[in-house]
């Protein structure tokens, strides 16, 4: 009796030439992720500004970024945690929540790869030209950083929805641009510009986010050695 055919496969199971894209997440699940990432940040950011003010009297800002200092490197992965005011806090949980949801909704991998390469870029672009005898807190260069990656991941990952939604995104905060710039004494625009440019960067290297579709095409690319694009 002979034996059927055997076919090389994808990495989604399907015989090479005809992948098939991984199933689709639920609208649901997508918008339970984002909530969740969107709550989380709000919590920890707001529990960590309770504890400093109440337990520390304010003293954890020292964990902000010090420029050139070198004992203070690792700091770039506590600034974001830390603000100097209410209002400070305040101007960062709407946007941040909003933001943060916008990228939850791809899924857990996507939220944490874009956020590790906002934090690390745009925190050891802060640490070399921050400025040096500055100290430089708050979350508004991560809220940078996903803005920027919100704005040109669609560009890069072929996805139409997405590009949509970066010129939306674009458009409601074109008043954002400004913070990049030197000008307002107190405000860390360093952080704003390297947070932005590790958010732009995420966008144009990470692959998690790509749509299945995408994700179908490369791996025929790879199996069949053929051209790929739109």
């Amino acid at each position: 009796m002979s034996q059927p055919p055997v076919y090389p496969t994808s990495p989604y199971g399907s015989p090479s030439g005809s992948a098939r894209p991984p199933a689709r997440r639920g609208a649901g699940s997508a918008f339970r992720s984002g909530l969740w990432f969107a709550a989380a940040y709000v919590v920890v950011i707001w529990a960590v500004h309770i504890v400093n003010i109440f337990l520390f009297g304010g003293r954890l800002v020292f964990f902000g970024i010090h420029p050139l200092d070198v004992s203070s490197l690792w700091h770039i992965f506590t600034s974001p945690l830390l603000h100097a005011n209410i209002e400070h806090l305040l101007s960062n949980t709407i946007p941040g929540a909003i933001f943060s949801f916008l990228i939850g909704m791809s899924r857990a991998r996507v939220w944490w790869e874009v956020t590790a390469i906002v934090v690390i870029l745009g925190g050891l672009g802060v640490w070399l030209l921050g400025g040096v005898g500055t100290n430089h807190i708050g979350a508004s260069g991560l809220v940078y950083g996903w803005l920027g990656y919100l704005l040109v991941r669609g560009i890069f990952n072929r996805s139409i929805v997405q590009i949509l939604i970066g010129i939306a995104l674009g458009v409601t905060y074109s008043g954002l641009i400004w913070g990049v710039l030197p000008g307002v004494p107190g405000v860390s625009w360093q952080a704003h510009l390297f947070g932005a440019v590790g958010g732009v960067a995420a966008g144009m290297f990470i692959t998690s986010d790509d749509p299945p579709q995408l994700r179908a095409r490369r791996a025929r690319k790879k199996l069949d050695g053929g051209s790929f694009g739109w």
